[in-house]
């Protein structure tokens, strides 16, 4: 059965290599009050999540809430088995489909349909498979000549609708969600609704990123809260966003 189980996990980016000291870290370790940078073999990191914990089950849509920088889609990297923790542990049940990133599993000098079968193979869908299903990818996009042309060529709404197609073509048992996805132009969110909404209503596990309490209210029945890079609650939706929005409040 799907699921997502988080068990003090906690991410750090590094910042310059081991052993390395310069006055660009003495600078932002003063300028931090050294609360951000940590030693971690001698080299100094941004610890992005800290031991974050919390039991995710199948029927379970869960909204990413917090600032800019409170770590939302770094968790979401994480779950996808992008990022490595640095301690503590992911564990994932399930076929995973991550919308997280644009330029993720493509090839700017491939064309459309190489891309396509491509994308395909980093979701782990077999090119059989990812052949029958390409023509009704193909129909979606309504790129048309443009799907014989490379990525390079394409515009960011281009990239988007192509890749949006390929990642909502197979149902999945976990979507991991970021929300770039709602950056197409005007014509194409008004096509891609009824699909996302029949896309995350077959997914059995939900975890979506976004500042758009609307849309999580929409979509999820819990939520995380984050504050840099901390969990400071997580449960029934309008609770947390009401604890989220109470936080936001203030800082006004």
């Amino acid at each position: 059965m799907p699921a997502i189980q988080l068990d003090n996990l906690s991410i750090g980016y590094p910042i310059l290599h081991s052993g390395h000291r310069s006055l660009k870290k003495s600078f932002v370790s003063a300028a931090t009050g050294g609360k951000i940078l940590r030693e971690s073999r001698k080299a100094p990191y941004v610890q992005a999540l800290k031991q974050i914990s919390a039991s995710i089950q199948a029927g379970d849509k869960v909204g990413l809430v917090g600032p800019n920088g409170a770590g939302k889609t770094t968790l979401l990297r994480a779950i996808a088995g992008i990022y490595e923790p640095m301690s503590g542990q992911v564990y994932t049940e399930g076929r995973i489909t991550a919308l997280l990133d644009v330029g993720l599993g493509v090839n700017i000098d491939m064309t459309g349909r190489e891309n396509i079968m491509l994308r395909g193979n980093y979701m782990g869908i077999r090119p059989k498979e990812m052949a029958k299903l390409a023509p009704e990818i193909e129909a979606f996009t309504e790129l048309d000549e443009y799907l014989d042309m490379p990525l390079r060529t394409y515009s960011a709404g281009m990239r988007i609708r192509l890749v949006f197609g390929i990642a909502t073509s197979v149902k999945p048992d976990v979507l991991l969600m970021d929300e770039w996805v709602m950056a197409g132009d005007a014509a194409f969110l008004d096509k891609a609704k009824a699909r996302m909404q029949d896309f995350v209503s077959s997914s059995s596990i939900l975890v979506l990123a976004s500042h758009n309490n609307a849309i999580i209210s929409k979509w999820c029945n819990k939520a995380m809260f984050l504050l840099s890079g901390e969990l400071v609650a997580f449960g029934e939706v309008q609770e947390v966003l009401e604890r989220y929005n109470d936080y936001a409040n203030k800082r006004r």
